[in-house]
């Protein structure tokens, strides 16, 4: 039985790391391939990893692998983070599709205190934009 679980785990933990590697060649700019391979990827890596503590069985082989999915769950995220926020204020463009831009809006408050009233009317676009 637990060969049985084991082997859907993997599968389950194989189809998402392809999903991972598919959307980071398929998505239009940098910022959501990074979306697809943190998200997809840990998720992925996360099945795997159950699959092995199930297989191995054994306390030692558990704690290894917890600790493995702990380090990959806190540090993937946090990275993904850091290099899109350098390719941002690199000034790579966004895709063209892209509806909101919330960084641009967030760096305007920051930057002048507040926003003008043209802002506003962005914002107020962006949000009847967003209803449709």
């Amino acid at each position: 039985m637990i060969d049985i679980v084991t082997a859907i785990v993997w599968l389950a933990g194989s189809a998402f790391a392809l999903l991972a590697a598919v959307g980071v060649l398929r998505m239009p700019d940098v910022f959501t391939r990074m979306q697809a391979s943190t998200k997809a990827s840990t998720l992925g890596l996360g099945c795997l990893l159950i699959g092995a503590a199930l297989q191995l069985g054994d306390f030692a082989s558990l704690i290894r692998v917890a600790s493995i999915g702990a380090f990959v769950l806190l540090t993937t995220p946090v990275s993904g983070l850091v290099i899109a926020r350098a390719a941002y204020f690199a000034g790579v463009p966004l895709w063209e599709g892209t509806v909101l831009d919330e960084r641009k809006r967030d760096s305007l408050r920051a930057t002048r205190g507040g926003l003008s009233a043209q802002d506003h009317n962005n914002e107020d676009l962006d949000r009847d934009h967003m209803k449709r």
